[in-house]
C-alpha cells in the first residue's frame, strides 16, 4: 500500500487553543481541493487543553509533498506559529489496513 498517514501533535500556548482551531480550520478547507489528501482530521483531547492533534492521509508521499509545499499551507506558519507553546511533533506512518481504506 502506497498511502502515507501524519499524526501530528500540536502543543498550543495556554488559552490559545480556541484561536489555533479558527487558523487550522482555514488549513482544512484549503484541503478541501487537493486530490490527494484524502483525510485532513483536526482533533483535541478533552484532558489537555494546551494540545491539538491533527490525522492525516495522502494517497502517496507525492501527495504530502504537494500539500506541504502548496502556498496556503506555507502561510499557515506565520499565522499559527504565534499561537504555539512549541514545534509540532510528526510521526510519518505506514496505514496496513482498515475500513475506507
Amino acid at each position: 500500500m502506497s498511502k502515507l498517514s501524519v499524526w501530528a501533535r500540536i502543543p498550543v500556548q495556554p488559552g490559545k487553543r480556541d484561536a489555533a482551531v479558527e487558523v487550522l480550520k482555514g488549513a482544512i478547507a484549503n484541503t478541501r481541493s487537493e486530490d490527494g489528501t484524502e483525510l485532513y482530521i483536526l482533533l483535541a483531547d478533552p484532558k489537555d487543553p494546551d494540545a491539538l492533534f491533527m490525522y492525516e492521509l495522502y494517497t502517496d508521499n507525492d501527495a504530502l509533498v504537494a500539500h506541504s509545499s502548496a502556498d496556503w499551507f506555507k502561510a499557515l506558519g506565520p499565522q499559527l506559529g504565534p499561537l504555539l507553546a512549541g514545534a509540532p511533533s510528526l510521526q510519518f506512518l505506514e496505514p496496513l489496513d482498515g475500513k475506507g481504506l
